[in-house]
């Protein structure tokens, strides 16, 4: 049992603990300009935060017309990614400083991520994060991605945690929906600032209303450790 008594966590990883995103629209820019959508926005992808990257494509498929098929477009997209994921991906600084408290405390620690395996493999390993973050669950392997809580779920099955005991951290609206729906605990550090006001951001434990450039590792601990004492 760790220090937190008994609490695991669960991490998003996309906007959650690395800063990804810019990746991630760059690999849909690409992917749509390949099937004649040469207009893609930030603000288009914005509106994708937080939705699985097999969900998104299914979502492109249908309000661009695309002949191709979702698989496809998901293995487009995968390798624009995994080309950009391999040259260039950061860990928040303060995100990556709370992973390591909490491994030095033997927290148990799951990543949750809406994005493919291969693609959490490749970041983890890109960041050093995958020393200390080993159970690893794509939206791929469950039936629903977020806003569902299979996701969630899953890595709660995995570290052998009740979703009670689990507390989640979020940057998008749809998983801090996903955790809430899984009984568990949120830490929701939102990732487009705009989206702070959220209804989803509302059922959170801790909404860091400032998102990464607010968010610290020493009071995501307290809160933790504050909330272990009176659950």
């Amino acid at each position: 049992m760790s220090t937190l008594g008994g609490i695991s966590v669960i991490f998003d990883l996309d906007g959650t603990l690395v800063d990804s995103e810019p990746n991630y629209y760059e690999a849909g820019r690409r992917t749509l300009a390949e099937y004649g959508v040469p207009d893609f926005t930030w603000a288009d992808h914005e509106a994708y935060v937080g939705i699985s990257t097999r969900e998104t494509v299914a979502d492109w498929q249908r309000r661009y017309g695309l002949r191709a098929s979702v698989e496809e477009l998901l293995a487009v997209k995968n390798r624009h990614y995994l080309e950009l994921a391999r040259g260039s991906v950061r860990a928040y600084p303060e995100m990556r400083k709370f992973v390591e408290l909490l491994a030095g405390e033997g927290v148990p620690m799951a990543v949750a991520s809406g994005s493919s395996l291969d693609a959490i493999g490749t970041i983890l390993a890109r960041t050093g994060l995958n020393a200390q973050l080993r159970t690893v669950v794509s939206a791929d392997e469950v039936e629903r991605g977020k806003p569902a809580p299979d996701v969630f779920l899953e890595a709660a099955r995995r570290l052998g945690a009740e979703p009670a005991r689990c507390v989640v951290l979020e940057d998008a609206a749809p998983g801090a929906a996903a955790a809430y729906a899984a009984g568990m605990r949120c830490i929701a550090v939102p990732y487009v600032a705009a989206q702070a006001d959220a209804p989803e951001f509302a059922t959170a434990g801790l909404l860091v209303r400032g998102g990464q450039e607010e968010f610290t590792a020493r009071a995501a601990h307290d809160w933790l450790v504050r909330t272990a004492r009176t659950s």
